[in-house]
């Protein structure tokens, strides 16, 4: 028991990692796992596994989230823009020669390439037994204990309307700082199931490890390779949101015994290049559930972190032809304390 629950969900991890845990399964991954990232790197060829980030493109496929903007830095209440790309010294000092181009970045850190943090997604859950639910995230954290609400304010555009949330509990930064970089494993889905919209479930999935002969051990960072990315690659910015929404397989969060399989197995972290690493289901159950059950499992149960459109395809590619799939990979988020998520560069070395 702790002073923040008394009663954990079914199938939860909430205080074996400590009672004041906000890492998650991410403790999995420590020196031993670092070693075992290390030991696969036999080749030191590197695959970087990040989308642009400007790309799928457009809001199509979620209207809340937008690609980056980009502006000018000011200088003296003035645009280096005003007189060309970058901003040029010898305004203030003929002498000087330096030439400086400074921008500013307007980033919805889930657009693109991403992690998921542990205070991205809760769910309505009685933790102390009162017999009323409440907002609740990973390890029974409420939002009295360190989750800011946003505040409402005016601004001329909507997307500015709330500001100053934080998550001073859970927030992103406590997975930068402890650094992610260890041993992983892909699963190449579309393999074996090329562009079909197939949600795998348990039977499926050991199927696929079984005939591929894939290992994936405790502390281990597992990649399903489902091949959204080429598709989105392929629409240079201008995403056809019907054609990805029926394309690709994912993982069935619906599945009971796969979401067993995934905290039994001791993963610590799941990652795609789809959506959501999971299918949303299509015909979703008359009684009170969650529209992602597996992001309920993993973010808010299991504190099992989630990468999203991941770009996977050539690393996938390589380690079918070279009859591979553990890697090294290296893929810390931004450390911007606070945040529920991160854009991520995450680098794969063969």
């Amino acid at each position: 028991m702790t002073a923040r629950w008394s009663r954990r969900p079914d199938g939860s991890n909430w205080g074996e990692f400590g009672s004041d845990d906000q890492l998650g399964a991410m403790n999995l991954v420590g020196r031993e796992q670092v070693l075992k990232g290390l030991a696969e790197a036999r080749t030191g060829q590197t695959f970087s596994l990040s989308l642009p980030l400007d790309l799928p493109g457009g809001n199509a496929l979620h209207p809340s989230r937008h690609p980056p903007r980009r502006f000018a830095t000011l200088r003296a209440g003035k645009s280096a823009g005003e007189q060309c790309f970058c901003f040029a010294l010898q305004r203030d000092n003929p002498l000087l020669t330096d030439v400086v181009s400074d921008d500013v970045v307007l980033l919805h850190t889930q657009y693109s390439t991403q992690w998921d943090g542990l205070a991205h997604m809760g769910s309505l859950f009685d933790s102390d037994g009162s017999g009323k639910p409440e907002i609740t995230f990973y390890n029974g954290y409420r939002p009295r204990h360190g989750l800011t609400v946003a505040e409402r304010c005016e601004r001329s555009e909507a997307w500015a309307t709330y500001e100053n949330p934080r998550a001073d509990v859970l927030g992103i930064e406590n997975m930068a700082r402890h650094g992610v970089q260890g041993r992983a494993v892909l699963v190449d889905l579309a393999h074996h199931y090329g562009r079909e919209n197939h949600a795998v479930g348990y039977d499926d999935l050991q199927r696929i490890l079984e005939k591929d002969g894939v290992e994936i051990e405790k502390g281990d960072m597992v990649c399903f390779y489902a091949g959204l990315d080429e598709l989105i690659l392929g629409m240079a910015g201008k995403p056809d949101a019907a054609v990805l929404q029926r394309s690709c397989a994912g993982l069935d969060g619906r599945d009971r015994r796969l979401l067993s399989w995934i905290t039994d197995t001791g993963i610590a972290a799941l990652i795609s290049d789809n959506f959501a690493v999971e299918l949303m289901a299509k015909d979703a159950p008359q009684t009170s559930h969650a529209l992602l059950p597996l992001h309920e499992h993993c973010l808010f149960r299991n504190g099992i972190h989630l990468g999203e459109l991941w770009f996977l395809r050539d690393l996938a590619a390589w380690l079918r032809k070279n009859g591979r799939n553990r890697f090294l990979l290296t893929a810390p988020p931004l450390n911007l304390p606070g945040a529920v998520g991160s854009p991520v560069t995450p680098i794969a070395t063969v």
